[in-house]
């Protein structure tokens, strides 16, 4: 099985730049889509053989969580359960018969961190939702996280080290959840840094690979050993982020 995992910065804008005919191309079986930023009905997902499950955000042309996928999920649910949170459009989450699958695009801390008390609050009920349904069942999570958990996970950890995206309360957060029994996928296969997930548009910052890598699928640990590969599209061009993808065993 395959699941691909991309924040598009605006569906519309990736479209012209090639979402449609990378989706043709990977053939994954649910993409997972974050930043939607938009009404996603001018695209016929039909036609590629997929479903739609769409949350936007009550703001128009902000966030939103888009996932498409072949079969059919037992449920869909759209949000945490918490308003505040939801109006945003920020969690879609698909039940299957083994897992659930939780589509995040989790708060951006901001410039002088105006942000920060809203994502750890974010957090939190993020937390206790995937903890909730992880007792029913296996949890899959992807999506942009909107940190760089370790020093390795971006080129220039010292001069981002009070910035948003990489204070030492969000990746103490990060720390906290995985310690809860889930496992950074990427780093289940790869070790070593200098792999990243989103580039500013500045400075030609991504060819000169100054990036971060704030996209992740961590898993539950009762998939551990379904587990196949877990790699880093950056060669797909299209948006700030680069697309990344899960492999499991069927």
């Amino acid at each position: 099985m395959k699941i691909i995992s991309w924040n598009v910065n605006g569906i519309q804008s990736c479209v012209s730049k090639g979402l449609l005919g990378f989706l043709k191309k990977e053939k994954a079986d649910m993409v997972c889509l974050q930043e939607v930023r938009g009404d996603p009905s001018f695209i016929d997902f039909l036609k590629l053989g997929y479903q739609v499950a769409h949350f936007p955000a009550q703001k128009k042309g902000y966030s939103g969580v888009l996932t498409i996928y072949k079969k059919t999920p037992l449920s869909i649910i759209k949000g945490l359960g918490n308003k505040k949170f939801d109006d945003e459009g920020r969690v879609l989450t698909l039940e299957y018969q083994g897992f659930y699958l939780v589509n995040a695009y989790f708060p951006h801390t901001q410039r002088e961190l105006l942000r920060l008390p809203y994502k750890l609050a974010f957090n939190k009920a993020f937390e206790v939702f995937c903890q909730t349904l992880r007792k029913k069942k296996p949890v899959i999570i992807t999506g942009d996280i909107n940190v760089a958990h370790r020093e390795i996970d971006l080129r220039n950890p010292k001069q981002n080290q009070k910035n948003a995206g990489f204070t030492l309360q969000e990746r103490a957060w990060m720390d906290h959840f995985l310690s809860l029994g889930y496992i950074d996928a990427f780093r289940a296969f790869v070790k070593e840094g200098g792999h990243y997930t989103w580039w500013t548009w500045r400075n030609d910052a991504r060819k000169r690979g100054i990036g971060w890598r704030i996209d992740y699928f961590l898993v539950s640990k009762e998939l551990r050993g379904k587990l196949k590969n877990c790699i880093i599209l950056n060669k797909v061009y299209g948006s700030d982020h680069c697309p990344i993808m899960l492999e499991l065993k069927s």
